[in-house]
């Protein structure tokens, strides 16, 4: 099998760990990737190396995970991560193992690993190791846990969540015994960090059959310690689809428009999606009763065309196609306040008063009056409006 040349940075770190007398391969999500026809981002490698071992091969390396036998190589022009081939200890908060031990086998390291089609290898040729059917799985489109599935999900309870995630990700089954598994000990998801699980909804959000994934958290029984009422919302997430995770978690809340706060709360979101989210809803709520110029301004076009796309999710009769949005939003006859031809110190100018709430007034006033094209945007054309009608007006 041929290997991309995007990975030649990679190949290099591990042929200069085969020629220091060591075994190293590419593993993980980027095999699965590979298999799967997806150009991923990230080229992981493995080795029997010992992380001092690796450090003195190469040159310039950083410990971004010493403990758990992370090193990040920076001698081939793009970073690489090569961890020692490792084994974990018991997991005592369902979270993290007590201890990481290290081992030069390659099966012990990928036995560890949570998904078959995540417990694959590929050596510098192309060569596929795979010890547990993770090829098979990736033809049948079937998630499955390495192992005892229980074992695998006690170890780290997040496991359990990332199983739906890639099965909305990759628009996959998950295997009855996995799927058992998660069931009996779904409340373990208690343990895990919220961040982790946003984490996790993040990509959910961005996968092929999210209205799958939003199933699979009611079948799967998580849904029921999780902020957001997947189960009763189930019908309305059939349509949705996006590459951005914040329109996944704008869509949260319009579904669960009551419990706004706690979902930002819940799952730590942050003030650029917090931002998002509530100018998405603004508009939505805006674009049911009709979009008026100023909504066309005010917005930026992801927040306009996502409004638009939760309207029809949610059925709603919009007299226009979506391609007019565009086209309105250019044809503005000006894009930002910016290029209105008067500002504040105008106003004060001309009308010699203090600076107060008075001055946003009359800009608005004049940001709608240019739009609709009453007046023309220039200095002594929006002078002579603001003193002999607008104020006049007031």
């Amino acid at each position: 099998m041929k290997i991309s040349e995007d990975w030649d940075f990679a190949i290099r770190v591990i042929e200069k760990i085969e020629n220091a007398g060591f075994e190293a391969v590419i593993v993980g999500g980027a095999v699965r990737d590979h298999l799967l026809g997806i150009k991923g981002n990230d080229v992981d490698v493995a080795t029997n190396a010992l992380p001092s071992e690796v450090k003195r091969i190469f040159s310039t390396t950083v410990d971004i995970g010493i403990e758990h036998g992370t090193v990040l190589v920076l001698d081939e022009g793009q970073p690489v991560e090569v961890t020692t081939y490792r084994t974990e200890s018991d997991y005592s908060d369902y979270r993290r193992p007590e201890q990481v031990i290290f081992v030069r086998t390659l099966e012990k390291d990928l036995q560890r690993r949570d998904f078959t089609i995540n417990a694959m290898a590929m050596t510098k040729d192309g060569q596929i190791i795979d010890l547990f059917g993770g090829q098979q799985d990736i033809e049948n489109g079937v998630i499955r846990s390495v192992g005892d599935a229980t074992v695998r999900f006690r170890e780290d309870a997040l496991r359990m969540l990332r199983a739906i995630r890639f099965s909305a990700q990759l628009d996959f089954t998950i295997e009855e015994k996995t799927l058992k598994a998660i069931q009996q000990d779904c409340d373990l998801i208690e343990f895990i960090a919220h961040e982790r699980i946003a984490m996790e909804l993040s990509k959910l959000w961005k996968g092929k059959n999210v209205y799958g994934g939003i199933q699979a958290l009611g079948e799967s029984h998580l849904d029921k310690y999780l902020i957001g009422n997947y189960k009763a919302n189930e019908q309305h997430w059939e349509k949705f689809h996006t590459t951005k995770s914040e329109v996944g978690w704008a869509y949260l809340c319009l579904l669960n428009r009551e419990e706004i706060q706690d979902i930002f709360d819940f799952y730590r979101l942050s003030n650029k999606d917090k931002t998002f989210i509530r100018n998405v809803m603004n508009a939505y709520n805006s674009l049911l009763k009709e979009w008026s110029i100023m909504d066309y301004f005010t917005n930026d076009l992801t927040v306009l065309e996502t409004a638009y796309d939760f309207a029809v999710w949610q059925r709603q009769n919009i007299p226009f196609e979506k391609t007019e949005i565009k086209r309105v939003k250019e044809n503005l006859n000006i894009q930002s306040v910016d290029e209105l031809a008067i500002n504040g110190n105008h106003l004060i100018e001309w009308t010699s008063k203090k600076r107060g709430p008075w001055i946003k007034v009359g800009l608005d006033a004049a940001i709608i009056a240019v739009l609709n094209g009453y007046v023309k945007n220039d200095e002594p054309t929006l002078k002579e409006w603001y003193l002999n009608e607008f104020t006049n007006e007031g």
